[in-house]
């Protein structure tokens, strides 16, 4: 990834938004290198804008402390001075100024936040006394901070509510919200946000993520895995996955068949999982691949023969949707957005979450038929061609002409 410093931002004229490309601020408290959901699609969200010819911005915490701006793959991004976040191994916490001068000088037509946290807060702050216009793309769940926050479980309704309290506060001052799924906007509407709420999907590159014409004992080799039948995660290792269910269902999958179960990711459950797995007997059958670069993601995928997704905390989930467009049947939990994508029967099942006897006998039903595991794929692929990220770009685009007139 090339990365060429560029000096500070001048003044610029202002055009008829008509006439031009969109000149977009995006505000955000997690950017790649980050490594979480809101960070992809946030990245993968600049980037598309600005190939799309628009002019993009990016405002968010720097990765190393110092501030410092930057242009990267067309987009500017301008790192706010930054310190550890205390209760997270891997993120940095902004220590922003007000960021009046930046929107002065930049004079976006639209500032797009993707949170309510520092940055976020400060850039609606800054646009509202500016006169620029504001969307705003929720990515939060209560359930997303309970773990690193250290929430004592007989505490966290009451903590949730809290922090509903304080998103419904921040995000009641933008012109437009979105959020990628009806399930989450209906969850905005539930919590007590009254303005109304636009589900735009966050999209997939269709192109990259795609069945593969290879064996799957090819990709497998690629990883170092043994070629057996594979059950793949993606994401963060963390508490709200939920991945102890995964592992207490291999004993199940074991009686039936030789299967193996790969996940891909960091995070703070992998020495838990660890232990759990050669405590229950089936350490040899779950292989950690660690972080996997984007870039190689699509092989990740091409590796697997099912895709499991047992969280209870997503609002879209941009991995089952890849494991779906790459031709992948999903097992996932029966809860917030993921029955949005699984259709029973169809392209796989959904699961009570807790109940691992139904994982593994919904995963064995999968595995144990080729036929039915090819066909459940194939109907994954057509599901996700409705979630291209060209289309979510084009309607984001759509929003911030409609917020600057």
């Amino acid at each position: 990834m090339a990365v060429t410093a560029t000096p500070s931002p001048v003044a610029l004229a202002p055009e008829p938004l008509a006439t031009r490309p969109s000149r977009v601020l995006i505000g955000t408290d997690t950017y790649p290198p980050d490594v979480n959901g809101a960070a992809y699609f946030t990245h993968r969200l600049a980037r598309g804008l600005a190939e799309r010819g628009n002019e993009v911005h990016v405002v968010c915490a720097s990765d190393t402390g110092p501030a410092r701006t930057e242009r990267v793959e067309g987009v500017t991004v301008h790192r706010l001075r930054s310190a550890p976040l205390l209760v997270h191994p891997t993120m940095r916490v902004s220590l922003p100024a007000r960021l009046d001068r930046l929107i002065g000088a930049l004079a976006p037509d639209v500032v797009h936040v993707q949170g309510h946290f520092v940055v976020g807060r400060a850039a609606i702050a800054a646009a509202r006394r500016g006169g620029v216009p504001v969307v705003a793309t929720n990515h939060f769940m209560p359930d997303n901070l309970f773990q690193f926050a250290h929430v004592p479980g007989r505490f966290r309704d009451q903590a949730g509510a809290l922090a509903w309290r304080d998103f419904n506060r921040v995000f009641s001052r933008a012109d437009r919200v979105t959020t990628p799924t009806r399930i989450a906007a209906g969850l905005l509407t539930e919590k007590g946000f009254a303005p109304p709420v636009e589900p735009v999907s966050c999209g997939i590159d269709l192109s990259r993520f795609q069945p593969s014409a290879e064996p799957r004992s090819w990709a497998r080799k690629a990883f170092e895995l043994p070629d057996r039948e594979t059950v793949l995660f993606v994401g963060r290792l963390d508490e709200e996955k939920r991945l102890d269910e995964l592992v207490r269902a291999l004993p199940y999958l074991l009686n039936g068949s030789d299967v193996q179960l790969a996940l891909v990711g960091t995070g703070g459950q992998r020495a838990v999982l660890e232990r759990l797995a050669r405590r229950i007997g089936v350490g040899d059958h779950v292989s950690f691949l660690g972080f996997v670069p984007d870039e190689e993601l699509p092989l990740a995928y091409a590796a697997a023969d099912v895709f499991a997704m047992p969280g209870v905390a997503e609002l879209q989930s941009i991995a089952t949707l890849e494991a779906m467009a790459s031709g992948l049947p999903v097992v996932a939990a029966d809860a917030m957005a993921l029955p949005h994508l699984v259709r029973p029967g169809e392209n796989g099942h959904l699961f009570r979450p807790g109940d691992v006897q139904e994982l593994a006998r919904h995963l064995t039903s999968l595995l144990t038929s080729p036929g039915l595991c090819a066909a459940m794929g194939a109907a994954s692929r057509a599901i996700a061609l409705s979630h291209d990220h060209q289309a979510s770009l084009a309607r984001f685009e759509e929003i911030y002409r409609e917020v600057a007139r």
